[in-house]
């Protein structure tokens, strides 16, 4: 299974293969089990270091790094840039180099800025430090972690004693909201159309430009026949129309840097989910969000509580098993350690 990943790097979706999905999911799946027993950890990156470097405030994505790499008897080094020799006038690329000087051999990278991940990946590759980089989130280019928890999340719903890709095929998946401002919303357009499923984006035309989609139809390694099926939509009816999923994203005001919504409330009124939203769906659709979620603006309290719809909570537990199978998959390549400690 292992033998057929190729990345030293993760730092976008858009570069991942549907057998890149599906080692992912898989490895998840090994790692859900450990997850499961009484002792929940395994030696696989002992000696190995994790440093995880967030620039931008975290709560969740940070703390799930920390965890997946604790699971997986890894040391943890964590980085605060408030009290870092950032404010004494360090750059980025020195604060990577101290740490690899360190004995790094992951980093794990968040920044509000895009493309500082792939900097800092590219100067350790120049150094030949053998060191991976996962990207956790660059201001408003991608977040590959949370698209594959989703995508886990996703198949554990379809088919909850094997998870696989293949179950995604034909979904109807409606992707609703801040679509611009969502390094979210790009790496889901990449993996979930490359697994087979059709998106329906919509949101208002200030947050959904026209012709958003375009970038996402093709990829540079997508396989001959694969097909990205991705629907544009200027409301929310026709996206919610049958769809088997609804993914809603968080309104990212602190990366608005001018007023794109007359209010929230009219935001809410046009763009929220509600239960009642729901019934246009297909009868056991189920909702989704990245989180921290503005209750009462992209979904109601009441829908966001409700274990019937919600994956929320879900996505959350998902988080550990897709992280561990990252740092895994980097950090190993499929060589010099075991997936399990049986």
């Amino acid at each position: 299974m292992v033998d057929t990943w190729q990345h030293r790097h993760i730092l976008s979706l858009s570069n991942f293969t549907p057998t890149d999905y599906d080692t992912v999911i898989r490895t998840a799946v090994s790692f859900r089990d450990v997850l499961s027993r009484r002792t929940k950890k395994v030696p696989t990156l002992q000696g190995r270091v994790v440093t995880n470097l967030f620039f931008e405030p975290s709560t969740r994505t940070r703390s799930s790094f920390e965890l997946a790499a604790k699971r997986l008897s890894a040391d943890v080094l964590n980085f605060a840039p408030g009290s870092s020799s950032l404010t004494k006038g360090e750059t980025i690329l020195d604060t990577a180099k101290t740490y690899l000087a360190m004995g790094a051999d992951l980093m794990v990278i968040r920044h509000k800025a895009a493309g500082v991940p792939h900097v800092i990946a590219t100067e350790l590759d120049r150094l030949q430090s053998g060191v991976g980089v996962l990207n956790a989130g660059d201001g408003q280019h991608e977040h590959p972690s949370q698209a594959l928890l989703d995508l886990f999340t996703l198949c554990q719903v379809l088919n909850p004693d094997h998870p696989h890709i293949d179950s995604l095929q034909g979904k109807k998946i409606a992707l609703v909201g801040d679509i611009i401002h969502s390094r979210v919303a790009r790496s889901n357009l990449w993996s979930l159309t490359a697994c087979g499923a059709e998106v329906h984006l919509a949101g208002p035309g200030t947050l959904l430009p026209p012709g958003f989609a375009q970038a996402f139809q093709r990829s540079p390694v997508d396989p001959p026949g694969l097909t990205r099926r991705i629907v544009q939509h200027a409301t929310l009816e026709p996206a919610l129309v049958d769809a088997d999923f609804v993914m809603t994203l968080r309104l990212q005001q602190e990366r608005m840097t001018q007023h794109l919504l007359p209010s929230l409330r009219e935001y809410h009124q046009q763009f929220g989910l509600t239960h009642d939203r729901l019934k246009i769906c297909k009868p056991e659709v189920k909702v989704l969000h990245p989180a921290p979620v503005n209750r009462g603006i992209e979904l109601s309290s009441a829908l966001m509580d409700d274990p019937a719809r919600s994956l929320i909570a879900q996505q959350v537990a998902s988080g550990i098993a897709v992280r561990m199978s990252l740092l895994y998959l980097i950090g190993t390549r499929g060589r010099d350690a075991v997936l399990l400690d049986e």
